[in-house]
């Protein structure tokens, strides 16, 4: 079983130290280099300057030393890129806990955000311990910086760590049954509604595609549809790619190709997070968050490439690939959503593979409908460190989409701007929304930074929230 959001809080919360706890820490001061020389802040004294230079400490970014005390470590020098240390990177913080032993700490400089140094800390501490024996490694604490308030902070991080839980779980636990289960302890954490249409019943309500890309698999798909807040609110709608492994289809998967599959639902879970974020905090809005979650797996029912399928949009999407299913449970998620005309609809999804190529992994691009919107996340997002660069809606390109048999063409034959196309396509099954946005992640960390070690990574949700929560002017 994952582990809950409260199980979640609970052990973010005993990452921190109030202002106002008693216990004493252990400052962590910066150093770097200038002129070819280590410096180091005014507050170390005479002693710990010739304690560095005696070990040769050359304040190299990555690199820590420990300031011996009478009574044990007395304190810790971080190597920086500069005397600013989170000017260089926004989780700065994040990366500070796996090099430091276990204690209990306070960062020695100004911090200009004083959350979002205790969210990188605590993002720092995330591990996926789910299979292995050796248990979860020792806490490292920091007494909350200035301006850092817990509840913002334990709401944040909790969610992040959920969604990664999600994304790093194997297919073998994690399939649409279990996602729906975690989506359901969600809303009941937050005491929304939430409804889950499971297998032939999909056709029966109208969601052919959805059932169409998962009805090839042992474990029926579903669509998971969660809602809360105020129905006069404005409207705030989620869509979230839960495709819980992904074959290929009758188009299979090469085996280095499939590998890493079990993240092709890490649009659900970043969706998933950033509706937690928004309930924790008491956004007023009116949420929903839609999550299409099924198998694309292969049997003698799994659908064909060529095949017609009817959307519940009315649109018949002809089958250029069944590697291209995520687009198709989407449309009929994005299709349901529409019919609400909310204010704001955001799709998440592990999209496609020409997304890295042009962006690589830890830069997802975002398609809006409104140019303001797609940039005022990408500021928000370069700002907290969970970044992301505006792409086109290029409407020259739409017309490609077309099909000769039905009304669109899942892909189109020619090998170009694969990630505009699959956003277009999505777009044809949006009309009523006041924006559309959609985010092509990758959902996952090929190699460790700060505050995101190897795994997975709900990629954006941070930055989305950042901005609603702006927009919506809550603390």
């Amino acid at each position: 079983m994952l582990p809950t959001l409260n199980d979640l809080s609970d052990h973010i919360s005993n990452l921190f130290l109030q202002k106002s706890a008693k216990e004493a820490t252990c400052p962590i001061w910066l150093a770097w280099s200038e002129k070819g020389e280590v410096s180091f802040p005014p507050e170390i004294g005479a002693k710990q300057r010739t304690w560095l230079k005696a070990i040769d400490f050359k304040g190299a970014p990555g690199s820590w030393a420990p300031m011996p005390g009478e009574d044990g470590l007395a304190g810790a020098a971080i190597g920086s890129d500069d005397r600013q240390g989170p000017a260089t990177h926004p989780l700065f913080a994040g990366g500070l806990p796996g090099l430091l032993p276990k204690g209990d700490y306070h960062l020695a400089w100004d911090i200009e955000d004083g959350d979002l140094a205790a969210i990188a800390w605590a993002l720092g501490q995330y591990g996926f311990q789910r299979y292995q024996a050796n248990g979860t490694p020792p806490a490292k604490r920091l007494r909350l910086p200035d301006g850092a308030r817990l509840d913002t902070v334990v709401n944040i991080a909790s969610a992040v760590w959920l969604g990664r839980d999600l994304v790093n779980t194997p297919a073998n636990d994690l399939g649409p049954a279990e996602l729906a289960e975690t989506v359901q302890g969600v809303a009941a954490h937050f005491d929304a509604q939430c409804r889950v249409i499971e297998g032939y019943d999909l056709v029966a309500e109208n969601f052919p595609l959805i059932h169409a890309v998962g009805r090839a698999s042992a474990r029926a798909p579903r669509l998971i549809d969660l809602r809360w807040g105020e129905e006069s609110a404005p409207k705030v709608t989620l869509v979230g790619k839960g495709i819980c492994f992904d074959t290929g289809g009758l188009n299979i998967k090469p085996g280095m190709a499939m590998s890493l599959m079990k993240k092709d639902m890490g649009g659900a879970a970043s969706a998933l997070s950033l509706a937690a974020m928004i309930m924790g905090a008491g956004l007023p809005v009116r949420l929903r968050l839609l999550i299409p979650a099924a198998e694309n797996a292969i049997s003698g029912n799994a659908f064909r490439p060529g095949d017609v399928l009817r959307s519940r949009a009315g649109l018949n999407v002809e089958v250029g690939d069944t590697d291209a299913e995520g687009r198709l449970v989407l449309a009929d998620a994005l299709a349901l959503a529409d019919e609400e005309a909310p204010e704001y609809l955001i799709s998440v999804a592990t999209l496609t593979g020409a997304a890295r190529v042009a962006l690589g992994p830890d830069l997802p691009p975002v398609y809006s409908t409104d140019t303001e919107l797609a940039g005022a996340l990408a500021e928000a997002g370069g700002r907290i460190g969970d970044p992301m660069w505006p792409m086109p809606l290029w409407k020259p390109y739409d017309q490609l989409l077309d099909s000769r048999v039905g009304d669109i063409n899942s892909i189109v034959p020619e090998p170009f701007a694969g990630s505009i196309m699959a956003a277009l396509f999505l777009n044809r099954f949006v009309k009523a929304a006041e924006s559309y946005t959609h985010l092509d992640i990758y959902g996952w960390v090929p190699r460790p930074q700060p505050g995101k070690g190897i795994g997975g990574e709900p990629q954006c949700a941070r930055a989305v929230f950042d901005h609603l929560r702006g927009k919506f002017r809550q603390a």
